[in-house]
């Protein structure tokens, strides 16, 4: 699948989607499973636990982020190639993570659930049709089309990844 232009997304999004290498995006998510699994297997739980700054989120938090993130983006994608034009809302992560008990979890924990939901988006993505990938729908009051999703997913991993590897470590 290649890459989707400028006109599948908004402007924001053109931060994550110019991370991704290639334009084979669901061996590129696939791929990433691994290395973000190594990455996390690293870690020892109380780094797990490093937040770089007074009110930051941990790293479990932020892999959490990634987690939520993706399950809504996955949810989107699904809608949207399905054909629903019904406009999706948008969703507050500073709220996602206020109410989540991700530092009450393992870290190991926090990976497995990374890699099942990750590995569940693949086979989503996997079998979609030409015309499903090139679907566009509403979410958060702006077109998107499903192809720049799947772009957005891995971009946003690799935007957080490198947040970890930065400041955290």
């Amino acid at each position: 699948m290649t890459r989707p232009d400028s006109t599948e997304y908004v402007q924001y999004f053109g931060k994550y989607i110019s991370l991704v290498p290639g334009d084979t995006i669901v061996t590129t998510l696939s791929d990433q499973i691994e290395t973000t699994l190594k990455l996390l297997q690293s870690l020892s739980e109380p780094q797990g636990e490093l937040r770089y700054a007074p009110g930051k989120w941990s790293i479990k938090e932020v892999i959490g982020h990634l987690i939520d993130t993706e399950r809504i983006f996955a949810y989107r994608a699904l809608r949207i190639a399905r054909d629903d034009r019904t406009p999706l809302s948008g969703f507050d992560e500073n709220n996602y993570i206020a109410n989540s008990n991700f530092d009450a979890r393992r870290l190991a924990e926090i990976a497995d659930e990374f890699e099942v939901v990750r590995k569940a988006n693949v086979y989503l993505l996997r079998h979609l049709d030409d015309e499903a990938w090139m679907r566009r729908g509403v979410a958060n009051e702006n077109e998107i089309s499903v192809r720049a999703i799947a772009y957005i997913m891995a971009g946003h991993e690799l935007h957080h990844l490198e947040i970890i590897r930065s400041r955290y470590l």
